[in-house]
């Protein structure tokens, strides 16, 4: 089922990713770290449907959606996404997804990967349950983090950055075999993968080799 929503407010909480809070229609669910479809409501643009990841509570009284904004795309969703204001509508449908929390364990996330999430940590933290829990951010740059002091806020030293671009001070590794063998504690215990298609793909194989279960590790096929 599709809901129409309007655009509460749109906000950059880095240099291209941008905070979209919209409107929640009365009963409206989901499983923290699932997604939905959305398009814009305009006649040229309500059949392009993308999915997009919430990032807010369930208590919340809005919906949110963190987006990266990709200005280069001639025809791009995202860079038309940046130019609507409050007050202007999108289409969304019902939630759906594979990727929900299912015990302690080990999120890993590349770029824009963080943003399902962002949901799970979030609940987590205000219930009270997100010990136990430790986070792999890789980013190209220190500046393309996503939310970083609200991550570090809430998982102290268990939040970890890679910046595979950058030199000087911090981790630059890539997360391959040789850093998850240098930092995971337990691989029996859940692991929550989400980034760029080869990297969920690159990662999960390694998991598997080094003795995670399958059915012990999240992704969205």
């Amino acid at each position: 089922m599709d809901h129409i929503v309007k655009i509460i407010s749109a906000t950059y909480v880095n240099h291209n990713v941008k905070q979209f809070d919209v409107e929640k229609p009365k009963g409206f669910k989901f499983t923290p770290g699932q997604a939905t479809d959305l398009s814009i409501n305009q006649p040229e643009w309500k059949d392009k449907k993308n999915p997009f990841t919430f990032t807010c509570l369930n208590d919340d009284y809005f919906l949110q959606f963190t987006i990266k904004i990709y200005k280069d795309s001639e025809e791009g969703v995202t860079k038309h996404l940046d130019e609507l204001k409050p007050g202007d509508e999108l289409i969304i449908s019902d939630a759906w997804g594979a990727i929900e929390y299912k015990g302690p364990g080990y999120f890993i996330a590349g770029g824009a990967g963080i943003t399902p999430f962002l949901a799970i940590l979030r609940e987590l933290f205000i219930d009270g349950g997100i010990e136990g829990n430790t986070l792999f951010f890789s980013n190209n740059t220190e500046k393309d983090i996503i939310l970083a002091s609200e991550l570090k806020r809430m998982l102290g030293e268990n939040a970890h950055f890679t910046t595979t671009q950058s030199s000087g001070e911090g981790d630059h590794r890539r997360i391959d075999a040789d850093f998850l063998k240098a930092e995971v504690k337990d691989f029996k215990k859940h692991f929550y993968v989400c980034g760029p298609d080869q990297m969920v793909k690159d990662i999960t194989e390694v998991l598997e080799s080094l003795g995670a279960q399958a059915d012990s590790v999240v992704f969205e096929k």
